[in-house]
């Protein structure tokens, strides 16, 4: 008792140190922003920054940053001068001492006919659009963005959501993301300037659900490559950068709730729960105990005594729980501090804590296709955890940042079937208790320097991630009864506890992999045909090793009794039962199916970033990779899987500016996708909810990609945008998915196609309604929606001995359009903002047809989001009114048996899964100290 006291003590003294450090950390005012060259968009490190009329001043940092402090209220003249530009004056800075004024400039190169000390006179609101101008004008490749800020004013709680509003853009799953109509498998996911790993043990995704999105200090989808850039994708390369050094000290905290239509208040069922639960991680329980026993002691027949024993150690509460769901909470803490030092430094930390936790329920799922006629429901209890603790120290032109990002994701999901197997003309009753634990570490240590006086920058970093995927105690049971037997009474259902299949078994999984990386930059403006260019080199590697281990083990009765076969679940495997050694513990030899594999990329690249006259700029280049894989099976006879190969990847980015609103773009690039390690793996999953399997192919060929693409932007005005793209794509040994049927049987597996094309049209509009008339209401009005139309064309192997039916078809995960559009308005001098988003994909090939299996089809649907913020307190707080998928239509993969190009439902159409997720409907609340 005294020492929970005394813990209690502790706890209320470190929360008042850390509010009361919140709530006094208030300074003196602040001016701070970025100085970057109009025509590249390059930061410019070492600008002077005077206050006009004082002797106040300093030089901007290594990243083209500067913070003046310890300004009185008022309005101020900022001057900055630097060598070989034109300097400039701005005007009407107001200081505010309660708050920090963000103002970014760029600078103009001198023309010959003009002198250094030649001043441009200017105020503040006009000097921050030409900011943003330039940031939207002066990207080197055709790429979409989108900001924290525009982050803050959509309905989006994770990266995956945020994803859904860029160009192009669009999820599965509701964490994969698809970019311009290819499937995930296509896309790069970069954190912090390092690759990301796959998230999935049985495909090559990263789930983007992991990343909350109020930790996003920017997030821009590259659709064309550089030299810079991993080779390592076709449809895009989306970069997640977050938050280091904040602008002021603040100490933030939100609140929310959420409630589900299909979900929040009903009757949810589950198995066992724990309070570890709500903070995403099990109690252990569910693990196999360190002491149970090897694969080949249970193959080579345990001891009565050993086998009571390892029984009585796996769980063996089987009774299914029932609870109100709960709605979805949300909570985040995020503080910030920052430090000036002396000599202009500056020393910055963001430490955030973040918590979501829902629970959700698809009832009535449909599973109705050839001898399935089958209905689910599936209840989910998700909690989501997640940390942040970003450093940064700037001096002189250098700056230090220390960037580290945990995040953990808890689904632990029960499934009730009801329905009919017309194969084995019997009803079945089939429960499946299943948990999936993932989780994301992601540290690194990264600098930045200018060396000499020429303005030349060294980037380095070091970093480590680690991905886990964890499947503790997977069961499942399968109760089936005769169709001649329903009617009589004397007849139950009973247990297929008899044989041992993946399909009754209990699954105990874990995938580890570690990965390191190191990369070294460096940048070095030079002059080439008398203009003026940048020459830029790096070498990285990239060093991965996995491990994957998995188990099916299963309780098999020794002696067929019918009365214990159809005991209800909870008591199947009674205690009672145990003791008497009635069960006898079994597993299936899977040795095929666990793996180790490591993987070591190296790569190196040479480019010149150059101005050709004054309006046209091209970035060219190439990358040279070698790649280097083993994996090897658990099962030693089994070959091991070995690729090596070197790929020289050329391109070049070409921009002409007509005028200063208006760009053409036009860019050739090569890439690649290679093969995952679980694609290469022969390993066998059995997927309870696809009614199939999954399986990798240890003869998958790395994809060669060959792209081009062309590009119209203009500019209207300041964060206004209207653009047109076209692009085209040529594959060699595309990988897609099968429904391999050789025998009868559903495997999904991968393959590699000879080729296929892909090519279409975007556009994209970001605009005002003034041009419709001039009135205040209209001006703060926005309208935005990007399209894209994109036709695919793919030719099958030949002779290779896979059983492809269709041979004029799509490309895997390939959607034909892509629709994002919304309209927002400002109220109240932006105090209130109103939000209306929409959102469309296509219907998609989600898995290529076998011979008995056709293609598999996700019809599309129309997805409507509505937020309302308000904006309270001083403006330091802020009410936050979402509403999600407002239209709730269903989610549905099928066959399209009639062949009409859309989903008509049985008996017409064939239903692999349908269902409605439910109608969102959330509230929030947040506060900045």
């Amino acid at each position: 008792m005294k020492l929970h006291l005394q813990f209690r003590k502790i706890i209320l003294t470190l929360l008042c140190i850390f509010f009361n450090a919140a709530l006094f950390a208030q300074g003196n005012g602040k001016i701070t922003g970025t100085v970057s060259d109009k025509k590249t968009g390059e930061t410019l490190i070492g600008v002077t920054v005077k206050i006009k009329g004082t002797a106040k001043g300093l030089a901007t940092d290594v990243d083209g940053k500067y913070a003046l402090t310890g300004l009185n209220s008022g309005k101020l003249t900022l001057v900055f001068q630097y060598i070989g530009y034109t300097g400039k004056e701005i005007s009407e800075v107001e200081v505010n001492a309660a708050r920090n004024t963000v103002l970014n400039v760029v600078l103009e190169e001198a023309s010959s006919q003009n002198l250094s000390e030649v001043v441009i006179k200017g105020s503040f609101k006009k000097e921050s659009i030409n900011a943003l101008y330039a940031q939207q004008k002066n990207s080197a490749v055709i790429s979409d963005g989108i900001s924290s800020e525009l982050i803050k004013r959509s309905p989006d709680k994770n990266t995956s959501d945020v994803l859904k509003r860029v160009s192009g853009a669009t999820i599965q799953d509701n964490k994969f993301v698809v970019i311009r109509g290819l499937s995930d498998r296509y896309n790069s996911a970069m954190l912090d300037g390092g690759t990301l790993p796959s998230t999935e043990p049985n495909r090559k995704a990263f789930s983007f659900d992991i990343v909350p999105s109020s930790l996003v200090e920017n997030l821009i989808i590259n659709k064309t490559a550089t030299p810079d850039l991993p080779a390592d994708f076709t449809g895009g390369a989306i970069q997640i950068q977050t938050k280091d050094i904040p602008e002021q000290n603040f100490f933030n905290f939100s609140v929310g709730a959420g409630y589900n239509s299909a979900s929040t208040f009903k009757n949810f069922r589950s198995g066992t729960r724990n309070a570890s639960d709500y903070f995403g991680f099990d109690n252990g329980k569910k693990q196999l105990p360190a002491n149970f026993p090897t694969s080949s002691q249970i193959i080579n027949v345990l001891t009565p005594e050993q086998n009571v024993k390892a029984l009585r150690s796996l769980p063996t509460d089987w009774n299914i729980y029932s609870r109100s769901a709960l709605p979805t909470q949300n909570y985040q803490f995020t503080v910030g501090r920052v430090k000036e030092l002396k000599n202009s430094g500056r020393l910055g930390a963001i430490l955030s804590l973040t918590y979501r936790n829902s629970q959700t329920i698809n009832k009535d799922v449909i599973r109705d296709y050839y001898d399935y006629n089958y209905r689910d429901d599936v209840y989910k209890f998700s909690t989501n955890i997640g940390a942040l603790a970003n450093f940064a120290y700037t001096y002189g032109k250098s700056k230090i940042t220390f960037k580290n990002i945990y995040n953990r994701i808890y689904d632990d999901q029960f499934l009730s079937r009801t329905g009919a197997n017309q194969n084995t003309q019997s009803d079945v009753k089939f429960y499946a208790f299943d948990l999936l634990q993932k989780s994301l570490f992601k540290s690194t240590l990264e600098g930045n320097h200018q060396i000499g006086e020429r303005n030349a920058k060294l980037n380095w970093s070091l970093s480590y991630s680690n991905i886990l995927n964890d499947q503790p105690d997977q069961r499942k049971v399968s109760y089936t009864r005769l169709f001649a037997d329903a009617n009589n009474p004397d007849v139950g259902y009973s247990a297929n506890v008899s044989t041992l299949g993946k399909e009754n078994t209990r699954l105990f999984s874990k995938l580890n992999e570690n990965s390191y990386a190191a990369a070294v930059n460096y940048s070095l403006p030079v002059e080439l045909f008398s203009q003026k260019a940048t020459f830029k080199a790096g070498l990285t590697s990239q060093y991965r090793d996995r491990t994957f281990d998995v188990r099916f083990l299963g309780l098999l009765l020794r002696n067929d009794d019918t009365d214990i076969r159809e005991r209800p679940l909870n008591q199947l495997f009674g205690r009672d039962l145990l003791d008497a050694n009635i069960y006898k513990l079994d597993e299936i030899p899977n040795f095929q199916d666990s793996y180790t594999g490591n993987s070591l990329t190296n790569a190196g690249y040479l480019m010149l970033d150059n101005k050709i006259g004054d309006k046209a700029r091209l970035v060219w280049g190439a990358r040279v990779e070698q790649f280097n894989l083993d994996l090897q099976a658990k099962q030693a006879s089994l070959s091991k899987v070995k690729q090596n190969y070197i790929d020289v990847l050329p391109s070049a980015n070409f921009t002409y500016s007509l005028t200063d609103k208006i760009n053409l773009r036009a860019s050739y690039y090569r890439t690649l996708a290679r093969p995952e390690f679980r694609e290469l793996s022969i390993s066998s999953y059995y997927d309870y909810e696809l009614l199939a399997f999954q399986q990798g192919n240890p003869d998958l060929k790395r994809t060669s990609i060959d792209n081009a693409d062309i590009r119209f932007e203009l500019y209207p005005s300041a964060g206004q945008i209207v653009s047109v793209s076209a692009f085209y794509k040529k594959f060699k040994n595309a990988i897609e998915t099968l429904n391999s049927d050789a025998t009868s049987t559903r495997t999904i597996t991968y393959f590699n196609s000879d080729k296929a094309t892909v090519f279409g049209v975007e556009f994209e509009l970001r605009k005002s309604l003034d041009f419709i008339a001039e009135n205040d209401f209209l001006k703060a009005t926005t309208a935005y929606a990007n399209v894209s139309l994109v036709k695919s064309k793919v030719s099958n192997p030949s002779g290779s001995g896979l059983n492809l039916k269709d041979t004029d078809r799509p490309m895997v995960g390939q959607a034909p359009y892509v629709i994002n559009a919304g309209l927002q308005h400002s109220f109240l001098g932006d105090k209130l903002n109103f939000n209306a988003l929409y959102n469309k994909v296509g219907r998609r090939l989600a898995i290529a047809a076998g011979v008995v299996y056709p293609a598999v089809w996700e019809a599309p649907r129309d997805v409507i989001d509505l937020q309302l913020s308000m904006k309270v307190m001083k403006n330091k707080g802020e009410v936050k009114l979402n509403a999600g998928d407002i239209l709730n239509q269903r989610n549905t993969l099928y066959y399209d048996q009639n062949a009409n190009k859309k989903y008509d439902g049985g008996p017409a159409d064939d239903t692999l899964s349908s269902y409605r997720a439910g109608r969102n409907l959330s509230v929030s609340f947040s506060y900045t100290f």
